[in-house]
């Protein structure tokens, strides 16, 4: 791998790492900001009722994810963790289609699309093939 992919993975990861582990610590805010959605959600999947639980329980896997692709062990994977905790953190902690203010719709919008494109840099990091054999991937 390029040592500009290897640089990417780091600060992708490193982003997971320091959110995860900061919801981890204090999932107050992120839990209620997530209970519309996950009273949504409770509807068709049987999740615990504890909604800090749940925030820690994403928080704590978005942070080990997140400190393996950083430091370059198992990224593919780790990129693929972080990915399917992207989705339910998004939806549930930027609904902008359902703000009603502007400038919270737009922020909201902002911080929905910031995700996206993080979604979509773990979907890249997961399909890169690394060389095995070579130092941090590079030929």
């Amino acid at each position: 791998m390029h040592i500009l992919g290897r640089l990417g993975e780091a600060f992708l990861g490193g982003t997971f790492a320091v959110l995860g582990s900061s919801a981890l610590r204090a999932p107050r805010g992120p839990a209620e900001l997530a209970r519309p959605a996950l009273e949504r959600i409770r509807k068709v999947l049987p999740l615990p009722k504890d909604d800090d639980l749940l925030v820690r329980v994403n928080g704590a896997v978005q942070a080990g994810a997140g400190a393996s692709m950083a430091i370059g062990v198992l990224p593919r994977p780790a990129a693929l963790v972080l990915a399917a905790t992207l989705i339910p953190t998004t939806y549930a902690g930027h609904p902008f289609w359902s703000t009603h203010d502007p400038a919270q719709r737009t922020a909201q919008r902002t911080q929905f699309l910031k995700n996206a494109a993080m979604f979509g840099g773990l979907l890249v990091v997961a399909g890169t093939r690394r060389r095995v054999g070579t130092a941090c991937g590079t030929s």
